[in-house]
Parts: structure tokens; sequence; C-alpha cells
């Protein structure tokens, strides 16, 4: 495949903009050009690289060939810095994929002392992070999964405590006797969204009997959902990084002494040599060894 920087850079943008039209406009090319690039590109490669739909996505070959684009916009913008050419100094665009409370607690502080880079953070449930890295949309994600994803290399990073927490007066409303099977079928509960899975493990492992899920309320955003149990909409798993300041204030209260979920952490990340991606890697894993188990 001889592909050009011109026609790899044309690709990624259709991705990042969802249409032919958006990704002219960006380009300050007309639309013409960029159907005639991906076509080529296309007929390169000899595989369909795009579905046509709004948004339009990669295909499975398309997915690798955008991968390479951006591997080589980031190498060439490394490049440029060192050598200080024309366009020095230019920011790459990272696409990072991050877990709704790592984002809330650690990760945006190691973030703001990563110089030289420009983050497009998408956040995503610890156990489907992956997702985005295997399409080539994203250059590194946290994620619960060691096994790395192919063309990317993995590091620990730590492992995430979660307790189950309610406000006082909910608990006494709803939990008075513990957890029994007949308060768990029975107590509404707040998830962050349909893929989370964490408070459903947590009932699973601690029914002793067979019994319905209780009513749920949906919160997709990590403030809110904390806030959301505070205010006693239902009960949830906050990890103690979130939640310690509320317990030692007495707004929230642990609901089980003995219990609580482990999360751990990876960070993942395209293998390739870059500057960039190692200075994240390590402003990550230096505020993960302070702030994890």
């Amino acid at each position: 495949m001889e592909a050009t920087t011109e026609q790899l850079r044309t690709l990624a943008a259709v991705i990042d903009h969802g249409t032919f039209d958006r990704a002219a406009a960006a380009l300050h090319v007309t639309s013409s050009a960029i159907s005639q690039r991906v076509k080529a590109l296309e007929q390169q490669t000899g595989r369909v690289l795009l579905l046509r739909t709004k948004p339009v996505r990669p295909t499975k070959s398309g997915s690798m060939v955008v991968r390479l684009a951006r591997q080589v916009a980031l190498l060439e913008s490394e490049a440029m810095d060192e050598l200080g050419l024309e366009g020095a100094g230019a920011r790459p665009r990272i696409p990072l994929v991050i877990n709704a409370d790592s984002l809330a607690t650690w990760v945006l502080p190691a973030l703001a002392g990563v110089e030289r880079a420009s983050f497009e953070i998408s956040i995503e449930d610890q156990d489907h992070s992956i997702e985005r890295l295997r399409e080539g949309t994203a250059m590194g994600a946290i994620t619960s999964n060691p096994e790395p994803v192919q063309g990317c290399t993995v590091r620990p990073l730590g492992v995430m405590r979660y307790r189950a927490v309610a406000s006082p007066s909910f608990a006494a409303q709803w939990l008075a006797d513990g957890f029994t099977d007949a308060a768990l079928s029975r107590a509404p509960v707040v998830v962050f969204n349909r893929k989370d899975a964490l408070q459903d493990r947590y009932i699973e492992g601690r029914l002793k009997s067979a019994a319905q899920y209780p009513p749920r309320h949906f919160v997709p955003s990590s403030s809110d959902f904390m806030r959301a149990i505070e205010l006693g909409l239902g009960w949830g798993m906050l990890p103690d990084l979130q939640s310690t300041a509320l317990l030692d204030a007495g707004t929230l209260a642990v609901l089980d002494r003995s219990g609580h979920v482990d999360v751990p952490l990876y960070w993942q990340q395209w293998s390739i040599e870059s500057a960039t991606l190692s200075r994240i890697a390590g402003a990550l894993q230096e505020a993960a060894a302070a702030g994890l188990r």
C-alpha cells in the first residue's frame, strides 16, 4: 500500500467528523476531493474502509488504516517539533478513553502535567473501553482488561475499591435490617448507564436465594451519580477516592462494612515509539501509584 499522508489524514478526518462534507470543511477541500482520496485508499488496499452510515464508521480493515493514519500524524508532529520545522510546537491530538470514576478523581490532575498534547477524552466503562482501541479511534485507554489489544502494550495501574453506600435516611428506610434478599430486591439502586454492571455484580454476590432485581435510576455522570445517592434516590457503589469526604461528614453511610469490590485498572496504548504517549503513560502511572491501591 502506497498511501500518502494526505490520504491518511483524510480518512481520519472523515471518522473524526462523521461525514464527508464535514471532513471537507475541516480540511478546506471539496467533498469530491475527500471521496477521491478515500476511494484511492480503498483501491490500494482492495478493501472497503468506511461504512457510509451516519456517522461514518470504519470497517474492520478501515480501523487498521485509521490507526495507521493516527500513528503517522502523531509521529509527524513529534518529528517536526524535534527538528524545529514549520508547524513545530503544534500539539498532537491524542484521543483517550477513560472511565468516568477515574476521570472524576485522579486522571485529570495527571493529564494536566503533560505538556505539548491536546486531549480528546471519551468516557466509557472500564469493561468496554478497549473497543475504541480495536477500532483505531483511540490511542490509549484505561481498562479492566489485562490482555493487550493487538498492536497495544498494557501496564497495571492499581485497584479502585468500591463500597456500597447510601444516605443515612435511605438506609434507615430501605435497609434497616441490612442487605437481606428482600431488601436487595426492593431497595432502589443508582446505576451509571446500561453498561454498568457493578451494582448487579454486588447484588448477585450477596443474594442467598433467587430474588428480582430492584428498581433503578440511570445517572450517566460521575458527580451526579454520587449526588443522586447523597440525595437518597437509591444506593450505589462508589470508589473510596470519591466517597471518603462524604462518609467522614456523615452525608453517606457504608452499607456493608465487610464487603467491597476491587476493580483492577490497566493502561493500554498503541505500541509505537512516541514521546507523547510515553509522557502520558508516565503521568498516569505516577498518579495511580499515589491514589489507587
